[in-house]
């Protein structure tokens, strides 16, 4: 089981809009599925340049306890950061799963 004593930061999980425009973005805000407990780790951070902006990717693992009602392409709130998910790796025997996330600006 995971120590309560790591997961020190709170976070918001979000679920994207599930309503559409005519070109296919999304409309309506973010749904939320969970207020939860988290220990979040900074993996990378690169700086680039997109469209002749410097864009900032911070790559982020973030541990949480065992939940059945997440996916890839929902989001964690962490005050101003926003994460999207990106992929789930699940350890059931151990109590967690770790988000693996991207967090761009």
């Amino acid at each position: 089981m995971i120590a309560a004593g790591r997961l020190r930061q709170r976070i918001a999980i979000e679920r994207p809009p599930t309503d559409q425009d005519d070109v296919g973005q999304p409309l309506g805000p973010w749904a939320p599925v969970a207020t939860v407990w988290a220990d979040i780790r900074h993996v990378s951070g690169i700086e680039t340049v997109k469209s002749g902006a410097d864009t900032s990717i911070v790559r982020a693992s973030i541990r949480i306890r065992t939940r059945g009602d997440l996916d890839a392409g929902m989001r964690a709130v962490h005050g101003a950061a926003i994460y999207d998910i990106k992929a789930l790796l699940p350890s059931p025997a151990a109590g967690y799963i770790d988000l693996v996330c991207e967090s761009v600006s």
